[in-house]
Formats: structure tokens, sequence, C-alpha cells
């Protein structure tokens, strides 16, 4: 599975971004989808998964700011952001993997990854 990200830029605090995910290669309707996020200086986290099946989840930090959703027609997994905070300022990449309990997780394993795309949030 080939993944690119795209979405990515410099936003001020309580301001609003959408990451897409455009996903080829495999048939993406049989993988579930996920975004994680690194920051300067910090390890890599999860943010959200959506299964193959439409269930999905949201690290706490982000509940109630962030939604995943995916297009299966369009190939395509997006994170809308808002409210969005100076901490949230990561790179941000999708990744891919059929099994849905291991790319809610901590990416460890997750065989499928784009290339990040940047997100600043400006005080």
């Amino acid at each position: 599975v080939q993944l690119q990200a795209s979405g990515g830029g410099l936003v001020q605090t309580g301001g609003s971004l959408r990451l897409s995910c455009a996903a080829s290669g495999r048939t993406f309707s049989n993988y579930a989808m996920g975004w994680f996020r690194q920051a300067p200086g910090k390890e890599r986290e999860f943010v959200a998964a959506i299964s193959e099946y439409d269930s999905t989840r949201h690290a706490d930090s982000v509940k109630g700011r962030f939604t995943i959703s995916r297009d299966n027609a369009k190939n395509t997994v997006i994170l809308q952001m808002n409210s969005l905070k100076p901490e949230d300022t990561a790179v941000y990449y999708c990744a891919a993997d059929s099994r849905f309990n291991i790319i809610r997780g901590t990416g460890n394993g997750v065989p499928y990854w784009g290339k990040g795309t940047l997100v600043t949030v400006s005080s």
C-alpha cells in the first residue's frame, strides 16, 4: 500500500485543518487506517484510527476536536482537526494495517506508512 498525506500547514490556535491520505496499490477497503504524529524531540504518538468497518478510536488528547473518517470510493482517509492547540504541532503520518488492534496502538509493527505532513499551530 502506498500512502500520500497532504493538508498540513500553519494555523492559529483555535483554527482548523483537514488532512487527507490517499492510498493506492491494494484494496483500500480491506485495511484499517490510522493517523500518528511526532512532535520535535518527542516520540511518535497515536492520534486516531478507523477500521475497515468504520469503527473509530481517537486519542484522549484529541477527542472532541479531531475526527477520522474514510471514503472507500476515493481510497482516502481524512483527519478533520478543529480547535487546534500549539501542542498539536507535529508531523502527521498516515498508516495502514490489516489489523485494527495494531494500528490503534503505538504504531509498532504497522507495515505501511506515508510521508508526513507538517502541522504548525501558532499561539
